[in-house]
């Protein structure tokens, strides 16, 4: 099963995806974490995340570019996996050196398939872009326009779209677990 859980900053999704992988019979949980973190507001971000997923029993992967390449090593019984963020993945893709830069999107796609092939249940968490009306910088909005296509990739691949608003889940596609 491979699930997208979108929403605004602060929304609620990171502890519904959690919530989500935490419901499935797994043997094995795997959480991908993506953030590289420059700055102290990205660290405390990083313990926040860290502390919310204490007495889980997900193992931590950091994986911030070239997803394609990660093998999650041979599966004990069944694995769920959560990639946290696609929003921080493809800024790193983007724009870091190691990143794939304007194969970002080829690359990203390819990546979830092989994260697919390694589970039993996928949940990605992205961001909802584009509803705030500010105007960005050229690399801004060659940035959201990536983001945006990649999230409309998976959406259309997925078997479930939920979007939290508010600490709700509002199921978009397939049926919501919350």
């Amino acid at each position: 099963m491979f699930a997208v859980v979108t929403g605004g900053s602060g929304s609620g999704k990171s502890a519904y995806a959690e919530q989500l992988v935490g419901s499935f019979a797994a043997d094995e949980k795997i959480y991908v974490a993506t953030m590289m973190c420059f700055d102290e507001e990205s660290r405390a971000r990083v313990r926040r995340h860290r502390k919310m997923r204490e007495g889980r029993h997900f193992a931590t992967v950091e994986r911030y570019v070239n997803l394609k390449e990660l093998s999650l090593g041979e599966r004990h019984g069944r694995r769920a996996v959560l990639l946290e963020c696609m929003s921080n993945l493809a800024a790193n893709e983007m724009f870091d050196p190691g990143g794939s830069g304007r194969n970002a999107l080829p690359e990203i796609l390819d990546g979830i398939d092989v994260l697919r092939s390694q589970c039993d249940l996928l949940v990605v968490v992205t961001n909802e872009i584009f509803s705030d009306g500010y105007t960005y910088d050229p690399s801004t909005v060659q940035y959201q326009q990536l983001l945006g296509r990649i999230n409309q990739e998976m959406a259309a691949r997925a078997d479930m779209v939920t979007e939290v608003v508010y600490g709700i889940p509002l199921c978009l596609k397939g049926t919501s677990h919350g």
